[in-house]
């Protein structure tokens, strides 16, 4: 017989028969009454902490991109980042900034701003445009490229209203849409930042570019975007909503390497060209 060393005493069995460590067989009555809970949990579409997901079943998750706490957390901080933004064209009527719009297409607003001041000095009311022959406002529109169209557009735009409506810019959407240049976009610009009437989202590039990171559409057509948005956000707040987007678009969120680390969005922005994350990456979120 093996003799211990001093000092070490040999473990004794338990007393009440179990070994270490592993687990007692159920009584038959528990057994029982555990498969019952089981099977009721599975009658009401329940599953246990511990059991495994069916297999071809995917995991679903409660992350809803058009949530209504989502939207509103969106507006908010849209709001603390740019209260009271506007239009940032220059202009001092319906009539300017009809113009600066239409001019502002593959352009920028600094850009445009730089030619319209002289522009309407040169002609100062609605009736000098209309008396032009495109040709003649092309080399003062020249900088803002595509120049030819552009001046095809505002001449064209002059003369409708003159024509057609007395002078005086059209301030509803049927009637803006038939001017020369004016498609939805240019007309929302119009109503909202002159008349101050929500008929419409604009959608520019700024807005296309953010409301898709946001997952606010997955559209890349302007007019179902503006659809989709018209759809989600409070009509109260369309006019500012879209300034907001605009102007965080040439602060924050460029179309390339976004300042996503100074962004106030950061957060609960899943955009799949992010250029810094905190959260979970949807690609397709772009």
């Amino acid at each position: 017989m093996a003799l211990m060393p001093r000092g070490i005493t040999p473990r004794r069995p338990a007393r009440t028969g179990r070994q270490d460590r592993v687990a007692r067989a159920p009584s038959p009555a528990k057994a029982a009454e555990r498969r019952k809970n089981a099977a009721h949990g599975e009658s009401r579409g329940l599953r246990s902490p511990t059991a495994k997901a069916p297999k071809g079943r995917k995991k679903t998750t409660a992350y809803s991109p058009l949530a209504p706490a989502r939207i509103a957390e969106i507006l908010k901080r849209l709001d603390q980042l740019y209260p009271d933004v506007t239009c940032a064209l220059t202009h001092t009527s319906a009539w300017e900034l009809l113009v600066a719009t239409i001019l502002s297409a593959q352009s920028t607003d600094v850009n445009v701003n730089r030619v319209t001041p002289e522009l309407f000095r040169k002609y100062p009311t609605v009736e000098a445009f209309a008396a032009l022959e495109p040709e003649q406002l092309q080399p003062d529109i020249r900088s803002t490229g595509f120049f030819r169209n552009k001046s095809k557009s505002v001449v064209g735009a002059a003369r409708k209203v003159v024509a057609d409506f007395g002078g005086q810019v059209p301030l509803n959407m049927n009637d803006l849409l038939t001017l020369p240049g004016v498609a939805r976009k240019t007309a929302n610009v119009v109503l909202g930042s002159w008349f101050k009437l929500a008929e419409g989202v604009v959608v520019d590039t700024h807005v296309t570019r953010i409301s898709r990171r946001l997952e606010l559409t997955k559209n890349p057509n302007p007019q179902k975007i503006e659809q989709d948005l018209m759809r989600i956000i409070p009509r109260e707040k369309w006019i500012l909503f879209a300034h907001q987007l605009i102007w965080h678009g040439r602060k924050l969120c460029y179309a390339r390497k976004p300042k996503c680390v100074d962004c106030a969005l950061e957060n609960i922005c899943h955009a799949g060209d992010k250029a810094w994350s905190t959260v979970e990456i949807h690609k397709n979120a772009k």
